[in-house]
């Protein structure tokens, strides 16, 4: 897999690929929580539903359509134009795939299904949320670097290149290191820089970041946890953005599913997943609520 580059200075090329494949980690750690929330309940067999969701997360929406040619339903890409309705919804959409398949349709034979209510994908958010992440990361990772060796190294000029290959030893764990002849101890000055250990600081950063990135998906997480003697109603209003990012996605696509039914009498639905709704949705947290007699309290949030 080619990784993408990323804007940098004078890394080595190990820096570099720890710098790009962190940012691809987190990137596809954050496209699968996003790609993976929906199920879609009794769509044709010719419909890949993992295709549209990707179409939807990269694209901001895909046409769904039948082709008399091949007898199949189809849901893919498309470049839409043309004029616009009352409510600015183009009326021409062309599908078309990596096959070279293509298709003229229109608002009379398909039907646009949109990612969420600003009619735009979740690419943008996620490599941004990447990125920040991948950065904590990386500076992490110095940081932790930094307690083993906070030291600067000053010499001259023709003994530069023979430090380096000792360091890479003393980096390497070796038990001894070994230096030629050349070497003038007297010359060699180690200047402590004194890195401040603040891992457990940026790792923090990096669990609020990450929660607030659920929080865009529409994923409960445990940001309020923290917070002790939490009431019934404090909960649900810690919450409310999640379930507003949630159901700006979820709506659109059961006005999709909605209009699809209608037009060509199907009986298609979406839904967030099992696992998300009954586990993500009960909020679940143990400590002093508050309410008399309570150590444990679990609210479903559907319910309220």
């Amino acid at each position: 897999m080619a990784l993408p580059r990323i804007p940098r200075g004078r890394e080595s090329k190990q820096e570099i690929w720890k710098n790009d494949a962190t940012y691809v980690q987190y990137f596809d750690r954050l496209t699968e929580l996003a790609v993976s929330m929906f199920e879609w309940k009794n769509l044709p067999d010719s419909i890949d539903e993992r295709f549209l969701e990707l179409t939807l997360f990269n694209k901001g929406y895909a046409v769904f359509f039948f082709d008399e040619g091949l007898e199949e339903y189809l849901c893919l890409p498309a470049a839409i134009g043309g004029k616009l309705n009352v409510y600015n919804i183009p009326n021409d959409r062309r599908a078309y795939a990596a096959s070279g398949y293509n298709k003229k349709l229109n608002e009379n034979d398909s039907v646009l299904i949109y990612n969420n209510m600003l009619h735009k994908n979740s690419v943008l958010d996620v490599e941004m949320f990447a990125k920040r992440l991948y950065e904590l990361d990386r500076i992490i990772d110095v940081n932790v670097a930094a307690q083993k060796t906070p030291v600067l190294i000053s010499c001259d000029e023709t003994q530069r290149l023979t430090l380096k290959n000792m360091y890479m030893q003393y980096d390497g764990n070796m038990p001894a290191i070994y230096g030629d002849k050349n070497v003038t101890p007297d010359a060699i000055k180690a200047i402590s820089t004194g890195a401040p250990y603040v891992a457990d600081k940026l790792y923090t950063l990096k669990t609020q970041r990450w929660n607030e990135m659920l929080t865009y998906l529409g994923i409960s997480n445990t940001n309020f946890q923290k917070k002790e003697r939490m009431l019934r109603d404090e909960v649900i209003r810690e919450t409310g953005g999640i379930i507003a990012s949630r159901y700006s996605r979820l709506n659109e696509r059961k006005k999709a599913c909605e209009k699809i039914n209608k037009k060509f009498g199907l009986d298609i639905d979406c839904v967030f997943r099992e696992d998300y709704r009954e586990m993500d949705d009960e909020v679940m947290f143990s400590g002093a609520t508050g309410e008399k007699d309570l150590d444990v309290v679990a609210y479903d949030l559907r319910t309220q």
